[in-house]
């Protein structure tokens, strides 16, 4: 599923700007591999990390548009990144994406308290990825905006 090319959908060519920017904190280098392409692909720039404690270090150097954030990490739980995050000023503007595979009964309940703007169970559709990216970013704009 990750290895192959996928066709862009409908309502999203050509709507990310190319000055856009994507930090992506999963400790699966196959899937962070895979996203960085997909979204360079899209004209984003891409950060990533495989740990929290990094990713939450390039978070606040580089300001990215949109964090996608895994909640198993080797070094701290994403959730708790996801809320330091939210809780700090320099960086509770960006919006995050929790991708993961994790199956609790509450746990978007817990994504959505720790601060997250969409929750997305792994394995997930690519294509839908994209678009929740887009809506996530166009939110953000509207929120500056105002």
């Amino acid at each position: 599923m990750f290895g192959q090319a996928v066709p862009q959908p409908e309502g999203v060519g050509g709507t990310l700007e190319a000055s856009r920017s994507i930090l992506i904190i999963d400790d699966d280098a196959d899937m962070v591999e895979v996203l960085a392409m997909r979204f360079r692909r899209q004209g984003f720039e891409v950060a990533t990390s495989h740990e929290g404690g990094r990713g939450l270090e390039l978070a606040r150097e580089v300001h990215p548009h949109l964090i996608l954030l895994d909640l198993r990490l080797p070094d701290v739980d994403g959730l708790a990144i996801c809320q330091q995050l939210t809780d700090d000023p320099s960086t509770c503007d960006i919006p995050v994406i929790i991708v993961s595979g994790m199956e609790k009964s509450d746990i978007v309940r817990q994504t959505r308290c720790a601060g997250c703007q969409y929750y997305v169970r792994k394995p997930y559709d690519p294509n839908a990825l994209l678009v929740l990216v887009e809506r996530a970013l166009e939110a953000a704009e509207t929120w500056d905006d105002e």
